[in-house]
Formats: C-alpha cells, sequence, structure tokens
C-alpha cells in the first residue's frame, strides 16, 4: 500500500493555531537570508551574520566563520548571502579576490571592481582615503578619533609589509620611528604621502626621529637603528617581491556607497609574499573606508550605511611570516563596530594549525572561536579534533561532515563524474547549539546571472581543446 504524504503549508502561528494538532513548529530560524532547505526536515532555512545579530539577536557578533574543502561551494555560500543582503540594502565588500570569485557578482550588482597588482593597479598604503577628508567635515573627538584611527590602519599597514619583506616583525623601537616617522609627514603638508616620502625622512634624520631612536647624539648609532628599516622600505618601492604594487599613488579610490571588490587574481601562486601583502592593503583600506562611513553617519552628515565584508583565503596571509597574525588581529579589532558584518573563510583548521608559533596558532583558533556563526561544509576525519576544539560537534556532526566531504562517484551512463556528495551542504552552528544541516538553494536570478561558475577557464579551454580536435 503506498500513502502520498500530506501536502505542507507555511504560516504564522496566529494563522495555523487553529490547525492543531496538525501545526508543527519549523525549528529553524526565519530571519536573514534564505539559504536553501534543512537536510531533515525540508523547512526552509534562513542565515547571515547581520540579521541573525541585529534583529533576531541570535549571536553576540554580526561574523562568520567558513570552513570547507574545495569544489564543495564553500565560496558560493558566502556569495549567496552577499547577493540576499544586498537585497536588504547591505553593501558586499569583497577585500582581496585571488580567483576571482567575486568579480562578476560585484560587476552584476552595479559594484566596483578595483584591479590591483603588477601592470594592473596601486593602492598606496599611506594614503588615508576619505580619512581626512571627512576629518575636515567633522569636529571635537569625532574628528580626533577618525583622525587617530586613520594613523593607526596606516602604521598597521606599513608593519605588515615590512614583516613579509624582512620575515620578522619589526621591533618595538623601530615601530616607534615609523610612527613619529608617519606623523612628521602629516605634519608637513596635504599632499598624500607615498612610501619614498616615509624612507626619504628616515633618512634625513630629524632631530624627532633620532630622539625616538635614543642615538646618544651618535649619528652612526642611528644609521645602525634605521638600517633594517631603510632595507625594507627600499624592497616595498620596486626592489624587492612586492615589486611597487604598494608605493605609488592609489589607482582607484575605493567607494563608500557601492559594493566593492578588490581583483588581485592577476597575482600569481608563486607570489605568496604578494598575495599575502594584497590581501593585508586591502582589508585595511576597507576597514578604514567603513569607519569614515560611520563617523559621517554618526554625525548627520551621510546615511548609515551597512556593509558586509568578505575576507577570503586569510590562511596566506597568516602563514607569510612572523607576527601576520598579529598584524590581521589588529586589523580586524580596529573596527569600530558601525554595521558591519564579517566573513572570513579558509579551507580547513590544519591552515590555521599549519603556523609555526604556537601562540599564532592559538590566536587563529581564537578567529574561530569568536565567529558568531561558523558554517561548516565537508571536511576530512583529520579535521574534528581541531574543529571540535573550537566549535563544539557532536558525533552526528561529525560524521555528517565527514561523510560530506566524500568523492563523487564515477557515472558510467555519461562517462563523467557525478556531482561530488557534499557540494552544496553546510552545517550552520552557533557555539554549542545544535547544528542546522542545509542544502544551499540558489535563485534563478542567480543562475541567469553566472556568477558561481568559477571554472571559466577550464571551459574555454576544453572548448579551444575541441576546436582543434575537429580541425585535426
Amino acid at each position: 500500500m503506498v500513502i502520498d504524504p500530506p501536502e505542507e503549508y507555511r504560516g504564522t502561528s496566529v494563522q495555523v493555531c487553529g490547525l492543531w494538532p496538525w501545526a508543527a513548529g519549523s525549528g529553524t530560524p526565519m530571519a536573514g537570508v534564505p539559504m536553501g532547505r534543512h537536510l531533515m526536515t525540508g523547512a526552509t532555512v534562513c542565515c547571515d551574520p547581520i540579521s541573525w545579530f541585529q534583529r533576531a539577536g541570535l549571536i553576540a557578533n554580526p561574523s562568520m566563520f567558513v570552513l570547507g574543502k574545495p569544489g564543495l561551494g564553500k565560496s558560493t555560500v558566502v556569495r549567496h548571502m552577499a547577493t540576499g543582503l544586498a537585497g536588504y540594502g547591505v553593501m558586499p565588500m569583497v577585500l582581496g579576490d585571488l580567483k576571482p570569485d567575486y568579480v562578476d557578482l560585484i560587476a552584476a550588482l552595479g559594484g566596483q571592481v578595483i584591479p590591483l597588482g603588477p601592470g594592473r593597479g596601486h593602492l598606496n598604503i599611506l594614503d588615508p582615503g576619505e580619512a581626512m577628508t571627512a576629518s575636515r567635515r567633522l569636529v571635537g573627538k569625532a574628528r580626533d578619533e577618525l583622525v587617530a584611527d586613520a594613523h593607526a590602519r596606516r602604521l598597521q599597514a606599513t608593519l605588515a609589509m615590512l614583516t613579509i619583506v624582512l620575515g620578522v616583525a619589526p621591533e618595538a623601537r623601530e615601530t616607534l620611528i615609523l610612527n613619529r616617522a608617519l606623523r612628521l609627514l602629516d605634519e608637513r603638508g596635504p599632499e598624500v604621502p607615498v612610501l619614498g616620502d616615509l624612507l626619504q625622512v628616515i633618512q634625513d634624520a630629524p632631530a624627532e626621529l633620532r630622539t625616538v631612536a635614543l642615538d646618544r647624539g651618535d649619528e652612526n648609532r642611528y644609521r645602525d637603528v634605521t638600517e633594517r628599516l631603510v632595507i625594507g622600505l627600499s624592497s616595498l618601492m620596486g626592489g624587492g617581491v612586492l615589486g611597487d604594487t604598494f608605493a605609488r599613488p592609489t589607482s582607484a579610490p575605493m567607494a563608500m556607497d557601492r559594493p566593492v571588490v578588490y581583483d588581485v587574481s592577476a597575482i600569481g601562486e608563486d607570489a605568496r609574499e604578494l598575495q599575502a601583502a594584497a590581501l593585508l592593503a586591502t582589508w585595511s583600506n576597507g576597514f578604514s573606508t567603513v569607519n569614515v562611513a560611520g563617523a559621517l553617519a554618526d554625525a548627520g552628515l551621510e546615511p548609515q550605511r551597512h556593509y558586509f565584508l568578505v575576507l577570503d583565503e586569510i590562511w596566506r596571509a597568516l602563514g607569510s611570516g612572523a607576527g601576520m597574525v598579529d598584524r590581521v588581529n589588529a586589523l580586524t579589532r580596529l573596527n569600530r563596530n558601525f554595521g558591519v558584518g564579517q566573513a572570513m573563510a579558509t579551507h580547513t583548521m590544519s591552515d590555521l594549525e599549519a603556523l609555526a608559533d604556537p601562540a599564532d596558532r592559538a590566536k587563529a583558533r581564537g578567529f574561530v572561536e569568536r565567529a558568531g556563526i561558523v558554517v561548516c561544509g565537508g571536511l576530512p576525519a583529520a579535521e574534528m579534533p581541531l574543529l571540535n576544539s573550537a566549535v563544539r560537534m557532536s558525533r552526528a556532526e561529525q560524521q555528517m561532515l565527514i561523510s560530506w566531504q566524500d568523492p563523487p562517484a564515477w557515472d558510467s551512463r555519461t562517462g563523467r563524474q557525478a556531482e561530488p556528495p557534499g557540494r552544496g551542504k553546510f552545517l550552520i552552528k552557533v557555539g554549542g547549539r545544535p547544528g542546522i544541516p542545509t542544502q544551499v538553494v540558489l535563485t534563478r536570478t542567480e543562475v541567469a546571472m553566472n556568477v558561481n561558475d568559477t571554472d571559466k577557464k577550464w571551459h574555454t579551454r576544453s572548448r579551444i581543446g575541441r576546436r582543434g580536435q575537429d580541425a585535426a
């Protein structure tokens, strides 16, 4: 005997209360971007860090960390969420797109695509962006805070770049010298300085810097103290692995009122130091722009804007040199919460555990532990102890994640691999609460936009290959 399943309808508690006992709660949040269906119940699942923080009060901070093996839809989840948030009026801001995974989406949303890399574009890490212009519209404490924030971000970005080219973080005295040199540049005039100006100030050895350097009246001692800074800054100006990408005037200033993506896909996989530097520079610039927008909104000079910041492939930056975890931590913690949601993404917890310094590993795990939402795709069994140390997982949840990373089966009928069993499947975790297993469902509009195909180059090569075979 076959019994047809009953039809299901969704309604509010006011509408369906008279249907007792045939009503049941869905058990999934209905606030946020519609993500797809609950794998067990078929209920609609809605999720995004801004809505869960602002509207639903489900999380303590509007942040998300995404983990998942390549090819299972990790970037698609973030793009889908960014698309939905754009419909709510939240502007996606992708700070460093390496593949690129987000360029097509931002272009389709009418946003700003900023190319960055050798021969494509420059980002001056000493450029305060809109901060100085905005500060002239502010007064009192608001103005002082914005100027101080811009200074701190430029200093952190410079220290991060020097860490990459030198392979070691600048010492405390070197940091003091850089800090004072930047202030001297700001005091000298309205022109936006570049790294060459910073290097020149240090080489000129003004009295203010010699005092900070504690050279005790000995110029040779000053030269010894600043030697490493001079070498590092010279490398950043074009003589090192980073070229002059960050030493020339900014090619395209970032807008505050549009979605934006920094396209750094022209930087090759072999240029790891340049990739990490590009990510850090764009992250710093993005956070600075958000702070400017927030300060102007607080003063009633601009409308309140909400942003969804995407920080993808963070493992590249974290593993590029000693002290980089502290730099990334400083960049993110300097964000004054102006209605901003944040998404960090990497492949596995092992990416974070690969750091050489135990202290750095602990701090990197903190990125996951502090996230309001952790979204996990398919992961290998070896990841479970590491993941469970940051986010409590039941045995059933761990087995679910492990099953999703299984390789796809071979379809003998078509002669091709079937779709991987874990593609589009994700577990949404908030603290120690039971996770929400979800099958992400793309809308017809997203499919028509064709912004989720990250293998376009392979398709192009396949067509060329077929034409070549046909010609043969």
